[in-house]
């Protein structure tokens, strides 16, 4: 889904229904829960995760998709700190049943060196 205004996200953190950011979600349309291709892995960044993609040993994220306007995309964006250089949007394949969908997803850029892995689901 691509019309401009409004955007299909991945959510797979503290976004997520029931986590502490998840008001930043507001104005945006639970679309329903999704599990990403296995292209990833999943790190504790000291109280919220980021994913990354991965060449090899890739796990399926599960989180949630969204539809969220410009405005909400451009929150997300801040909380995100997209323009800062801790994440990047870009499009990402899912599993049955929303594999034709192609949704962007926050891939965190920052170091995860020393950080544990949380395997295929964030939990708060």
């Amino acid at each position: 889904m691509s019309v401009v205004g409004e955007h299909l996200v991945f959510v797979y953190g503290t976004l997520k229904r029931g986590c502490r950011n998840h008001g930043w979600m507001r104005g945006g349309f639970f679309v329903g829960e999704a599990t990403t291709q296995p292209d990833f892995r999943m790190h504790d960044l000291g109280g919220y995760p980021g994913m990354y993609v991965v060449e090899e040993k890739g796990l399926s994220i599960r989180g949630e998709l969204w539809r969220v306007d410009d405005a909400g995309l451009a929150r997300l964006d801040i909380l995100e700190d997209v323009e800062g250089g801790d994440y990047r949007h870009e499009r990402i394949s899912l599993l049955p049943p929303w594999e034709n969908m192609e949704p962007l997803a926050y891939i965190c850029l920052l170091s995860c060196e020393g950080c544990p892995d949380v395997g295929e689901e964030w939990v708060e």
